[in-house]
């Protein structure tokens, strides 16, 4: 099958994509993504997606407006030619090429959407729980591009591989005042006393889609939940802890590096967030 992309308002096969070496997010990481995931043929809450890409914009003075972002169908058609029903899609969006241009010409824009095929996470990873790291890289109010999708991603990556190499699966970031934050790729919820707790966006951590489905389902389940900040003990002492993201959705963590969280097996919160996660996109993305 070949694969097909969405870059800049026409579908073309991958092999076939070319961006221009003057682009500004090849050149200085000047740009946004998203990382969606489609269910049943649909991306699940793509309006939110789109959002959050566009206030991120605004905030960082970079000239992305609506227009200027693919449809709704666009999506679709790229998940039909790429025969695809369940994946990740990732939409990248630049300020395009920086080369010289005729005196009030602006540069265009590059916007790419790509979609693959989503596995389903390993099942010993939900049965037994991930185990995380906590990064020694801190997350600072003072980054101005803390709380955004930002293409400049290497310091995530990083601190991802760290996690890796020594048989975890994501790492935790702190602030410089020892406060949680967020996972590299992911946000962060701890389970105490029948409720959930994870912090505020003004720490700052990125708006999360899957983020806020969960609190969502935390109001109309009855489940206490608070936005607020946590400590270390906050982590290391909660009952469960779990992440979200756009491809797992909702996944148990059961160990922070050696020391177990809980019972040290998944938890009956998590497991009950992550049906009710589920049962949200069914509704939403499954069509008669």
């Amino acid at each position: 099958m070949t694969e097909f992309v969405f870059l800049n308002g026409e579908f073309v096969h991958a092999s076939e994509a070319r961006i221009s070496i003057f682009d500004g997010g090849f050149l200085h990481g000047a740009g946004l993504f998203e990382t969606m995931r489609a269910d049943f043929g649909k991306v699940f809450r793509l309006a939110e997606h789109l959002d959050r890409l566009l206030a991120s914009a605004a905030k960082l003075g970079l000239p992305i407006e609506r227009p200027d972002l693919p449809l709704p169908r666009d999506f679709d058609e790229l998940l039909r030619r790429n025969g695809l029903i369940t994946a990740r899609l990732r939409m990248t969006v630049t300020v395009g090429s920086l080369h010289p241009v005729r005196h009030g010409d602006a540069p265009s824009l590059t916007v790419c959407v790509t979609a693959a095929d989503l596995q389903p996470p390993p099942a010993e990873l939900l049965a037994r729980g991930m185990t995380v790291l906590i990064t020694t890289f801190t997350q600072s109010a003072a980054d101005p591009m803390a709380g955004h999708k930002t293409i400049a991603y290497l310091p995530r990556l990083l601190a991802l591989r760290s996690a890796q190499k020594v048989g975890c699966s994501e790492a935790l970031w702190f602030t410089p005042q020892n406060y949680l934050a967020e996972g590299c790729i992911s946000s962060v919820f701890v389970v105490r006393g029948g409720g959930i707790a994870t912090p505020p966006l003004t720490t700052p951590i990125l708006p999360g889609v899957s983020r806020s489905v969960v609190l969502e389902i935390a109001r109309s389940e009855g489940i206490t939940s608070e936005e607020k900040m946590l400590n270390i003990n906050d982590v290391l002492d909660a009952d469960e802890i779990f992440i979200t993201n756009s491809s797992l959705q909702v996944a148990p963590v059961c160990r922070v590096e050696k020391k177990d969280i809980g019972t040290g097996k998944p938890g009956p919160m998590t497991a009950r967030i992550r049906a009710a996660f589920q049962e949200v996109v069914k509704r939403e993305c499954e069509t008669d």
